[in-house]
């Protein structure tokens, strides 16, 4: 089975592309497997800084749903490449740059809410659909880049917001045109790589050091009630309706 995304290593910067049409929607292997490229990467002395960005409609639209819906037991690998891959950018030695583009939801939240710097085309928009697919999480990484109460506005309803919306609350480095948002990235990165990579290094631990509580504990604790929602009738309902592309029938709390 190929890989859902291509590396390239150009003069210090490492560009993961993820490339899972339509959507870009990831089972657990293939979560697994970014965990993997991604720490690779963080240890490749060539690489100076990585950018992750996305071929297709949108950026990635997280867990892909058919695997939950067709055996919910899956949820445990899921959950530990969603944390595997969250945790080998946000812990990652070398600075991480998301590009996005499109729709950026559930794990690419998680994606983006664990890099360091974001650009985003004109046409991204953000959102936590959780709690209509049956799950938890996407909240500790959404809380890195919006407010408390926009992130529980999006958590409680499951609306989006748009790149300008993201931009005014300070999450969004950047905000282009879909067809610059790579070459933006580029250009960051490349300022990035022209520094010393040992003083790089030091300032990312320095800054992660500093953050307000551990980002990889408060995700943990995410994952906790997500499987307490996989016990729920209504999260196997909200799944398969989201399968069947139906209005879900809740009876059953």
């Amino acid at each position: 089975m190929s890989a859902p995304y291509q590396v390239n290593i150009n003069e210090g910067i490492a560009e993961l592309v993820f490339n899972k049409p339509p959507v870009n929607a990831f089972d657990s292997h293939e979560w697994l497997a970014i965990a993997a490229e991604l720490k690779k990467l963080g240890e490749d002395d060539a690489v100076r800084v990585i950018i992750i960005a996305a071929e297709g409609k949108g950026f990635c639209a997280g867990v892909d749903i058919k695997e939950l819906a067709a055996d919910k037991s899956r949820i445990t690998e899921v959950n530990k490449g969603n944390y595997d891959t969250f945790k080998e950018i946000h812990l990652n030695p070398k600075p991480v740059i998301a590009a996005l583009h499109g729709f950026v939801l559930g794990g690419g939240i998680g994606i983006s809410g664990a890099a360091d710097i974001i650009v985003a085309s004109d046409c991204t928009t953000f959102g936590v659909p959780e709690i209509d697919r049956g799950a938890m999480g996407g909240g500790a990484h959404l809380q890195r880049m919006f407010p408390v109460q926009k992130v529980r506005y999006m958590y409680f309803t499951g609306e989006f917001i748009d790149a300008e919306e993201a931009y005014r609350l300070g999450a969004v480095e950047r905000v282009v045109s879909r067809d610059q948002v790579l070459d933006e990235a580029r250009k960051i990165a490349a300022t990035i790589a022209a520094k010393s990579p040992a003083m790089v290094g030091l300032a990312k631990r320095s800054l992660n050091g500093i953050e307000d509580g551990d980002l990889e504990a408060k995700y943990l604790s995410e994952q906790d009630y997500t499987i307490q929602a996989y016990a729920l009738n209504d999260s196997s309902e909200a799944r398969a309706a989201f399968v069947q592309k139906r209005d879900a029938d809740f009876k059953d709390n």
